[in-house]
């Protein structure tokens, strides 16, 4: 088993290259760290690599990096990862950031990257778009959602956060409630949704209004998602697909005490990792999720 710590970056295609990078630099606020006519690497104003676009036919997500434990040696998780009949691949020079990656396909053929170590590019001080903490979480519809889970948790060391009945379920891999998420509903196999973290509810309150000027529009929020009970809203980017700014996720800080870090507006006191109705609200506030949000 892989011990994975975090979500590193996520390799996007797109039909329209400049389109994107304007996006992500002028709404978003990532930083656009290198560039070629096929590919553009974007990280946060911190510098850790949170984006990669590369030019294609479709918008959709082609892969997802984690970083593993330093003390993980690739070749070993290579050689480990073989022996459980996964296909792999090691590659070099990918992004300016990461210089070293295993790669081998999850069970709904998304392409995995895992490193050990990464370079932050140079601290950004312009002011632009929102203020970003990281890359947190993506999103997914999924055709078998046990063999997905048992996937992530069995080879990358993911834990189960919580399920809703049977076909939602949210999977961490380090402090935060959910890195990853998948759910059995929709029509299409395909990512549902990319999240960003926030400094603070203030600044989902400022988005709100700069995304609006610049002609971008809510599609679901400002709420607080009971399941993991950060405050959130959703807007699409210009290739369709839907964008995620939260808050205040949930945090299990230690595994051993085995419940999230206590909050006030927990639903039970302490808030333990379960199974939660299939009937379970989207929010606490913000109102329903809109028609066709889960497709």
């Amino acid at each position: 088993m892989i011990n994975t710590h975090r979500i590193g970056y996520a390799t996007f295609e797109t039909p329209d290259l400049e389109r994107q990078i304007d996006y992500y630099t002028q709404i978003f606020g990532l930083t656009l760290t290198d560039r070629d006519k096929r590919r553009a690497f974007l990280s946060t104003p911190l510098g850790q690599q949170a984006v990669v676009l590369e030019r294609g036919d479709h918008a959709r997500c082609m892969k997802i990096a984690f970083e593993a434990d330093a003390a993980n040696d690739l070749t070993a998780i290579a050689k480990a990862l073989s022996a459980k009949n996964i296909v792999v691949n090691r590659k070099s020079g990918l992004t300016p950031a990461v210089s070293d990656v295993v790669t081998f396909a999850d069970p709904k053929g998304t392409e995995i990257e895992i490193f050990t170590s990464s370079t932050l590019a140079p601290i950004d001080p312009t002011s632009r778009g929102f203020a970003l903490v990281k890359l947190g979480h993506l999103a997914f519809n999924v055709a078998d959602i046990q063999k997905v889970t048992a996937f992530y948790c069995d080879v990358l060391g993911f834990r189960v956060s919580d399920w809703r009945a049977d076909f939602f379920v949210f999977l961490r891999c380090g402090p935060d409630h959910h890195t990853v998420n998948f759910a059995s509903q929709g029509a299409e196999e395909k990512m549902h949704h990319i999240a960003f973290e926030v400094k603070d509810w203030a600044e989902i309150q400022r988005a709100c209004d700069f995304l609006g000027r610049n002609n971008y529009h809510l599609i679901w929020g400002p709420g607080r998602h009971i399941i993991g009970h950060n405050i959130f809203i959703y807007h699409r980017n210009p290739d369709g697909q839907i964008m995620e700014l939260y808050c205040e996720l949930d945090q299990m800080r230690d595994e051993t005490f085995g419940y999230f870090e206590p909050r006030p507006w927990h639903q039970d006191q302490p808030q333990k990792p379960k199974v939660w109705p299939a009937d379970t609200l989207g929010s606490y506030w913000g109102g329903r999720a809109p028609a066709g949000f889960g497709d």
